[in-house]
């Protein structure tokens, strides 16, 4: 509702956001916000753009105007704080919602980073087991005129998706402590 009114309001004004924004000593990104709903004015913002626009803040947040009273005992005050407190709590959770959100993919990116370290690990482990068993065994690729002791490794494709899978691991801890319940 006050996002809605604030734009309406705003383009009714002939501002733009850029304009209003330089008015009430805020960056332009800050009225988007406001006007997109994803943050909330604190109250005496709410009172300085009811000044730029004009209009009351009972208007701004969607109500009718109950009084011309401006002492912060009158109806409209505690109205204008009652639509702020739901305002605040809506906003509240859905800053809450996107938090979980977000530690759920880094938390779910970071067991499958983990889980293909683990068996990169284990191929590289068996890898390992493998070569000492034909060092062991003297076993060679060769021809006719003896063995070549060639070799066949996939160990420097193997690093780089380790380095790749560990990146990974790194970036997913740093979102989920990022995304931590404050």
């Amino acid at each position: 509702m006050l996002s809605h009114n604030l734009r309406n309001l705003r383009k009714q004004s002939g501002l733009s956001q850029e304009e209003l924004a330089t008015r009430l000593h805020v960056v332009r990104q800050t009225v988007s916000k406001w006007e997109k709903g994803l943050s909330v004015p604190d109250a005496e913002m709410l009172i300085r753009i009811a000044e730029e626009l004009d209009t009351s803040v009972n208007i701004l947040l969607g109500g009718p105007i109950e009084t011309n009273s401006n002492h912060e005992g009158s109806p409209e005050w505690k109205a204008i704080a009652d639509k702020l407190e739901v305002l605040n709590e809506q906003f509240a959770r859905r800053c809450q919602r996107q938090r979980k959100i977000g530690r759920t993919v880094f938390i779910l990116l970071g067991v499958a980073a983990a889980l293909f370290l683990v068996y990169q690990l284990a191929d590289c482990i068996y890898y390992r087991f493998a070569m000492d068993a034909l060092r062991e065994e003297g076993a060679a690729i060769g021809g006719h005129d003896g063995p070549t002791q060639i070799y066949v490794s996939a160990v420097l494709s193997q690093e780089g998706r380790t380095i790749g899978a560990l990146v990974m691991v790194a970036l997913s801890a740093v979102g989920i402590y990022l995304t931590r319940r404050k």
